[in-house]
Order: structure tokens, then sequence, then C-alpha cells
């Protein structure tokens, strides 16, 4: 803690944020499939002046099986300035934890040993049904009031409505379900919010049936995946608005609002167009001819084309098609709200736009990895082909670093790499006007990860996608 009492890592603005000292610790969530081993999270070494840069150099396994590990978030962020929540005795410390599949919910403390960092506490999947009627735990927000995990499935073997759990920020209990009014929301995914605003913001995947097996081709050919976002009122847990982008644009999946708390808008990355298997990344923002709760729209502001494939170089799931999908899986936008990343885990892109009008984005920079096709090998390991490919994307504070895995949700690893995914991490390089390169010295993978795969990353002391600001 500060002189002040205050950690840190809460940073007022986002310019405190990118100003601040870099990151020396990634914690990466790495998971079993088949779920022979316990799943665990990695502490991977960011330091460049560090003799273990990009290494892992600490594991904790959890106690359970069969978790799968996917996203995870801190106990407390940023955010804690805006809205008065023990910011003066808080800090960033633990690292909350879901297993989307077990619905389990692991607490680690990384204060003392932030190179391993023990379990203090597992919120058991009974308590979230109980208290919340949830499961399937998905993304952690801490926000007003306390913790926001987003959930994909209902309690007790139902399918539905997902939605989102509140957590206590200091005991993590499960204290209940944020929505009181939800409106037409039934498929969950994501959750973010515009604090100023005291709007909130939720996107939509699909029930546990719908995904935990892998893509259901009758499914989405059938437009039955999410297409929608929600508008909220944060503070009551009220449904405002449904924006439906079109039945065609399936898995409206990741949000990355503006990070200066004035800005009323944010991104949104769409899996797939069944019209033409493009990706799509839509730009919402308040409809200056709209007035009233329903004043927002969604306007689409990127399209990325399928590449077109032999069949004999495609998985059974794409041969009926004879092209690769870019698959956007996942998007991180820079904390100057200047650049946005934009994964591409079927063709094995991961490109940079620069963002600085929103409504017009100019792609700045691109990098391919891996890919259904491509299997475009790291510069550092240029005979080894890599299957995989961009997926979880995590953006520096300040903007000059990228860091991203190359698994997407285990079952559907293995529909689109059916002869594996493997396990590797990559870093990028920004050039300060834009452009990105690959870090040669960085690329933890394989045996490193102890036979897991990889997914989401977070970084030490806070990151672009985890925070909230007071002012600009």
């Amino acid at each position: 803690m500060s002189s002040s009492g205050l950690d840190p890592t809460f940073y007022r603005s986002p310019g405190d944020a990118a100003a601040a000292p870099a990151e020396k610790l990634a914690y990466v969530a790495a998971f079993s499939r088949p779920a022979d081993k316990p799943d665990a999270i990695a502490v991977v070494d960011v330091d460049p002046s560090s003799g273990s840069y990009g290494t892992v150099i600490g594991f904790t396994e959890l106690p359970g099986s069969g978790d799968e590990l996917h996203h995870f978030g801190w106990n407390i962020c940023s955010s804690a300035l805006c809205h008065g929540d023990h910011a003066m005795h808080a800090e960033r410390r633990y690292l909350v934890v879901p297993g989307i599949r077990s619905s389990r919910t692991y607490i680690l403390d990384t204060k003392e040993n932030p190179t391993s960092p023990p379990i203090v506490k597992v919120v058991e999947a009974e308590e979230l049904a109980k208290n919340a009627g949830y499961s399937r735990p998905h993304t952690v927000h801490c926000g007003p009031g306390g913790l926001y995990m987003s959930c994909l499935g209902g309690a007790n073997g139902e399918e539905g409505p997902g939605g989102v759990a509140l957590l206590d920020h200091d005991s993590f209990e499960v204290t209940g379900r944020w929505e009181r009014e939800r409106g037409d929301q039934y498929l969950a995914y994501d959750l973010w919010w515009h604090l100023s605003q005291d709007v909130a913001v939720t996107s939509e995947w699909g029930t546990p049936s719908m995904i935990e097996d892998g893509v259901v081709p009758e499914l989405l050919l059938g437009r039955k995946y999410g297409h929608q976002i929600h508008f909220w009122d944060l503070g009551k847990g009220q449904h405002l608005q449904t924006v439906d982008l079109g039945d065609q644009y399936q898995m409206a999946l990741e949000l990355r609002p503006a990070h200066d708390p004035t800005k009323k808008y944010g991104f949104l990355g769409v899996v797939v167009s069944v019209e033409d298997l493009s990706a799509s990344i839509w730009l919402w923002h308040e409809d200056p001819a709209a007035s009233g709760d329903a004043r927002w729209a969604a306007t689409k502001v990127i399209t990325i084309p399928a590449e077109p494939a032999a069949v004999e170089q495609l998985p059974p799931l794409l041969q009926g098609f004879g092209a690769v999908p870019p698959l956007v899986t996942d998007i991180d936008l820079s904390v100057d709200d200047r650049f946005l990343y934009v994964s591409c885990f079927g063709t094995g892109e991961m490109k940079q736009f620069d963002v600085t009008d929103p409504f017009h984005p100019r792609e700045t920079g691109s990098v391919r990895i891996g890919g259904i096709v491509g299997q475009v090998p790291h510069p550092s390991r240029p005979d080894q082909p890599l299957r995989g490919g961009p997926q979880m994307v995590e953006v520096s504070r300040d903007g000059e670093r990228v860091y991203f895995t190359n698994s997407l949700y285990g079952a559907w690893d293995d529909q689109f790499y059916p002869e594996g995914v493997g396990a590797w991490m990559a870093k990028l390089d920004v050039a300060s006007g834009g452009g990105i390169s690959l870090d040669e010295r960085f690329f933890p993978e394989g045996d490193a990860f102890r036979g897991r795969r990889v997914h989401q990353v977070r970084l030490q002391g806070g990151d672009a996608s985890s925070d909230s600001y007071c002012y600009p």
C-alpha cells in the first residue's frame, strides 16, 4: 500500500495507468483436456531484463478436476476509486478463477508469493446455484458493490437463462443475482459497463448444451447462437434495451468499452456470419435520433472475410464451405483507446486497427502465427509448424506490449484443430505510430505448461481489459 493508504495499482485515469511501472509477471489459465490432471494458473516472467524472461516460473495446480479454466479476474481494481468500495484498505491481491465446466471458483492470493500464489478459498458450484441461480461462471469484473461474474447456465441442470452473479469483494461469498428485471435477455456471455453513465452492457454466446461439446452445426446454421447485445441500468440491474445485430451474425462475444469514462462507446467482436463466414467488429454508441432508455445503437465498422482453402486442408467441420473463417474470438482495446487488437483464431492472424475515429477503423498492423491452413511458425522456431491461432489477447497498460495465447475452448479447439492445438503464448512489440512485430525472445510453449492448454492472461498490476477509470 502507498503512503496515502491506496493500492498503487488503482489508477484514476487511463493516463495514470499508462504511466505506471510495467508488469513483470503474467498469470495464465492452463487447463487440461482431457481432464486427466488438474488445471493450473501458470506464472510467466515478462520482465525483459530477467534471466528467466519468457519462461514459466510458477505453477499453482488446483485441487479439483474437470474445471476447464477459461476467464478470470482480480478481486478489485481501479474502479474502486470511482464508487468508493473500500478503496482505502482494499488491495489488488486475489485472483478470482472460475472453472467454466465445474462451476467452482478458486481464490488465489498473489501478495506474499506472487510467483506461486496459494489457493485460499473455493466457492463451490452449490453456493453459486443456491444464492444466484446460475452455473458455468465465465467472466469476472470488479465493480460497484462487489464482483460481477457472468454465467452461461442456469442452476440445477437448467439451461438458462444465463446471467450475472454477485460476489462479496472481501469474503468472496455469492451474495445473489445482479439482474432484477431481465427483459428478453436469455443467453449470456460477457459483461462490461460505462460507470459514469451507470449503464451496463451484456453479450451472448449460448447455453451449456450449445457449447460444451463443441459447435453444433445445426444450431449455427439455424441462427440460434447469440446475436444481440443488451443495455442495463447498472445500479438497478434493470434491462433497458436489446439491440439485435441480425441473426446471420452468430456469437456476439467480447465487449470492450472505451477506457475514457467520458466516451460512450465500445467495441464488440462477432465470431462468424453464416452468410459468408466473415467475422466482424461492431461499435455500440448512443443513437443521436433516439432518446430515453432505448438510446443505444450498434454499427458494423470492420468486416474480416473468410479465406478460400482446399478441402483437404480443412477440418471436417469446414470442408463443406471450402474456406477458413477468421473466427474472431477475442478483441482488446489499448488503454489510450487508440488501438484495437483482433484475434483471428481460424486464419492465424492478429490484427491491429487504429480506432482513433471509432466509426472508421484503419488497419495498421498484422502478424500471422498458427492457423488452420497456414500453421505459421514462431520466428524463434522457424521449422516448427504451429496449430491453434491467436486467441485470448491482453494489452499492457502503456500499450507497448501485447500478449496472446492459442486455445479457445477445449471442445471447440478439437473441432477446428483435430490434430491438436498444443500450447503456446506469444508477445508483440508495438511501434509508437502503429505496427506490431513478434518478440523473438518470448515464446513459452509445449512442456512449459506441463501438458495443459492455455487461455486467458492477466497482468500483474492490471491490464487493458480489467480496469475502469474515474477520470479521462
